[in-house]
């Protein structure tokens, strides 16, 4: 009786959990293995080999690896990630998380809206607003400096598109670090002030060790987001000269505007080799700390 029931129960479960195994399967696995399969082909948009492709092997990867282009996107999107998430959106974030904390009121509703506005807004109308913002000619922001003609989007392509995303992104780390903050014990504050510690000194000894697990993993998911970014082509089309043509608008100009689907995917392949490398230092810093944490609570030395 026992074992048919316990038979039901996975039975039961197995139910619920196939619907979303199924669509896993669909919409991530198959085209996965799909894109896997189409780098290990010379398969192309038009001419003979769209329609009869054949297996080049690895031919598509090492042709990838020894381009000089593809390892310039490859360093331009690192510094683009970089600057924009790593620096810009988790440091501004947490500066006015942090500002924010102790303001009630108006101000605070206010900032928080405008953040947020920069959040929920599509990226593509956000893309074509920065546009008209940095455009030479008629651009919003020449004409505030009263620098009429200086070309934004030519002559400063890769920190035009920092810009953007930092502030297009800085809402979604505000409001993981203000929830963080929440959880700081105001105590410890209190005493790190007492004891004559400023405000770095509170950050360092206090804060950050207490949220280190919303800072990995605000950090893990921001960069994610950003090395896969497509929304800078709405500025710069990854132009002038491939000086801002990050790996997503590389991908799009090898395999649809070149045809090479084949040696698209496989770069496109490398890009999630890549996310995967970043997803497992994540786990491995975290790992780490829950090691840590398991080892004090023991009251053993740390790890």
């Amino acid at each position: 009786m026992i074992t048919d029931a316990a038979g039901l129960g996975r039975a039961r479960a197995t139910a619920f959990v196939l619907p979303a195994l199924v669509l896993i399967a669909v919409f991530l696995v198959f085209p996965a293995l799909w894109t896997i399969y189409l780098g290990l082909t010379d398969y192309r948009l038009t001419g003979l080999q769209a329609a009869n492709p054949q297996v080049v092997g690895l031919d598509n990867y090492t042709s990838a690896l020894g381009d000089p282009r593809f390892l310039s996107s490859l360093w331009l999107t690192v510094a683009y990630v970089g600057g924009s998430a790593v620096i810009g959106q988790a440091g501004l974030g947490f500066a006015l998380a942090w500002v924010l904390r102790t303001r009630r009121g108006t101000v605070r509703r206010l900032v928080e809206g405008v953040v947020l506005l920069s959040w929920i807004l599509p990226s593509t109308v956000v893309g074509f607003l920065w546009f008209a913002l940095l455009d030479r000619d008629g651009g919003t922001l020449n004409a505030l400096l009263g620098t009429p003609g200086f070309a934004w989007l030519l002559d400063h392509p890769l920190l035009s598109i920092i810009v953007f995303n930092t502030w297009r992104g800085t809402a979604f780390s505000m409001m993981l670090y203000s929830a963080a903050l929440e959880n700081v014990p105001p105590s410890h504050l209190e005493t790190a002030r007492l004891a004559g510690a400023n405000v770095f000194q509170q950050l360092r000894d206090v804060v950050f060790p207490l949220i280190r697990r919303h800072v990995l993993t605000n950090l893990l998911l921001i960069s994610l987001w950003t090395f896969n970014d497509f929304t800078p082509f709405v500025l710069t089309g990854g132009g002038p000269e491939g000086r801002s043509e990050i790996l997503p608008i590389y991908v799009y100009n090898i395999a649809l505007r070149g045809g090479e689907l084949g040696l698209g995917a496989a770069v496109s392949f490398l890009i999630l080799l890549i996310n995967l490398v970043f997803a497992l230092a994540y786990l491995r810093l975290l790992r780490g700390r829950r090691r840590q944490e398991a080892t004090a609570a023991a009251g053993g030395p740390p790890a």
